[in-house]
């Protein structure tokens, strides 16, 4: 089986705090464009290019000046994010992710890997920071520096699992993640999906995943 973890309300809590800020750090210096907040953008289970991208539609930037800057910014967006980042995020642990990933990890023909929204030098460094960091091995994994669109996404994150040229199969791959776009990507990609209620969405919200569960000491029943 092949496990696809959203960070962001799913593994960690409160650790978009940071983020949203050398997001905003990074669309002001590429683009000079300030960022209006959550309110007007809002960022539960969107990629970063995509956020960002909003910001700058609302600030009047055309898509052309935003296609032509984007590896700008997602350079920007990395260096903002280090600077920013506490040296210790244990402390924004969702209730049982280390407990889970472990026993995940123990599981025979189980791999861990990601699809978030976190361009990757974000998410790497935020789970590390996190204790986590040694779930996810390097070159797996689906980031929103390898597409704006999540709902692409699963598909790159099972060609970079798969074997002998072969992406892993959808039918053995599960996305885990607490927002109605974690489930969409996941449908979209034709594989299942398990929301964890530990986000902004409560459960009644997330009725449209495989299954739904109030935590992550629920994910590996609901795996088996």
């Amino acid at each position: 089986m092949l496990v696809l973890f959203d960070i962001d309300g799913t593994l960690l809590l409160k650790a978009h705090v940071e983020h949203r800020h050398a997001l905003a750090d990074a669309v002001h210096d590429v683009w000079g464009v300030a960022d209006p907040g959550p309110a007007a953008v809002p960022a539960a289970g969107r990629t970063d290019g995509e956020i960002a991208r909003e910001i700058c539609l609302l600030g009047g930037v055309s898509a052309e000046r935003i296609d032509d800057a984007t590896a700008e910014f997602r350079a920007a967006c990395a260096a903002a994010y280090a600077r920013r980042c506490p040296p210790d995020l244990t402390d924004r642990l969702a209730p049982h992710a280390s407990e889970a990933l472990a026993e995940l990890a123990g599981r025979d023909r189980t791999t861990l890997s990601l699809v978030t929204g976190n361009l990757e030098a974000v998410a790497r460094l935020k789970l590390k920071r996190a204790g986590l960091g040694g779930y996810f091995a390097a070159g797996q994994g689906a980031f929103g520096s390898d597409a704006e669109d999540r709902t692409e996404l699963p598909a790159i994150a099972r060609r970079r699992a798969g074997a002998n040229g072969a992406p892993y199969p959808r039918a053995d791959t599960v996305v885990v993640g607490d927002t109605p776009n974690d489930i969409a990507c996941a449908r979209a990609d034709g594989v299942r999906c398990i929301a964890v209620a530990t986000g902004p969405y409560g459960p009644a919200e997330l009725a449209a995943a495989d299954a739904v569960v109030a935590g992550l000491d629920e994910l590996g029943a609901a795996l088996r």
